[in-house]
């Protein structure tokens, strides 16, 4: 499905909405934020719902249309939470960006607003005490500050902070409009995507917009196929799949073994009990892999274990570390 030439822009990037006006299947949020645009005049902001829907692609391009590619990195302090996500961040980084007043200096063609703008991303994944500190910080630096809080899931937000922000709910992504997206990558990059792939692709994304663009770039959708149907039918033979060339390109194994999971979930002729334990080997071989594995062998290994379980053969061998 890709070509074995690896991008040097990742496409999640590359075909990024620059403008809210682009931003898909989200149209409530798009209409309201474009008025808020006109204005300039943003309130602290709250995007929540699933992964890969658009909500960091919001943010950035607000911040973007309000102060160009000149102002932009004087303007905007992008932290994703949750690495940065303990009370000494709020004092310290957070605090002091907000707390400096923004110049005179302005872009022609662009706003540029008095005020700065904290992205905080996977907000949902920071601690209470620190964003306990966010809400007193948010009360000082108002004037000169916006936050854009980006989460999953809202309900890991405290409520003083909920309760300071304009909320905006991010629907989950239908096929239809997932696969039209494919479909113009796919015609940008001049691949060739038959219908039968376009629906494994929409299926295992499951409404996230990244992930299957990733999958797209990343790893060939008919060598996991291909995998998965040697596996099936007994006769294994992974030169003739050229998952080993695949491998020599660059394409990590973490991401065919994620696609071939999603593909042996949601076959229809695998008992529970024998996903169940396929599934036992996918967790060893990602610990394997963590732990700096070969990760050829490791595809070896899970690949046999889906053969014997599918076919109720006798545990023989495995790959280790």
């Amino acid at each position: 499905m890709a070509p074995l030439l690896q991008s040097s822009q990742p496409w999640v990037e590359k075909y990024r909405p620059r403008q809210v006006k682009d931003v898909a299947h989200q149209d409530e949020v798009v209409r309201v934020l474009t008025h808020t645009l006109e204005t300039a005049n943003c309130p602290h902001m709250l995007f929540y719902g699933p992964p890969g829907t658009g909500k960091t692609t919001t943010a950035l391009a607000i911040a973007h249309q309000l102060f160009g590619p000149e102002l932009y990195k004087s303007r905007v302090l992008e932290l994703n939470a949750s690495d940065d996500r303990g009370i000494n961040v709020v004092r310290t980084k957070i605090k002091n960006f907000a707390a400096v007043a923004v110049g005179s200096a302005r872009q022609s063609g662009y706003p540029c607003p008095p005020y700065k703008i904290i992205i905080l991303d996977e907000a949902d994944s920071m601690t209470e005490d620190a964003q306990n500190a966010l809400r007193r910080t948010m009360e000082t630096y108002s004037k000169v500050t916006r936050f854009f809080f980006i989460c999953n899931y809202i309900s890991r937000i405290i409520e003083p902070l909920v309760s300071r922000c304009a909320k905006f709910r991010f629907k989950p992504l239908t096929e239809e409009i997932m696969s039209s997206r494919v479909m113009y990558i796919c015609k940008e990059e001049g691949l060739d995507l038959d219908s039968e792939a376009l629906s494994t692709l929409s299926s295992i994304s499951q409404g996230d917009l990244r992930r299957a663009i990733t999958y797209l770039q990343v790893i060939p959708a008919e060598v996991v196929e291909a995998l998965f149907s040697a596996c099936r039918s007994g006769n294994f033979d992974l030169a003739d799949i050229e998952v080993k060339n695949v491998i020599a390109e660059g394409y990590p194994v973490s991401h065919m073994l994620s696609q071939l999971y999603d593909v042996i979930v949601e076959a229809d002729d695998i008992s529970d009990e024998q996903k169940a334990r396929i599934c036992k080997k996918f967790a060893v071989a990602d610990k394997c892999l963590a732990d700096g594995a070969e990760e050829y062998l490791q595809l070896l290994d899970v690949a046999s274990n889906i053969m014997r379980a599918i076919h109720n053969m006798p545990q023989q061998f495995s790959f280790g570390n």
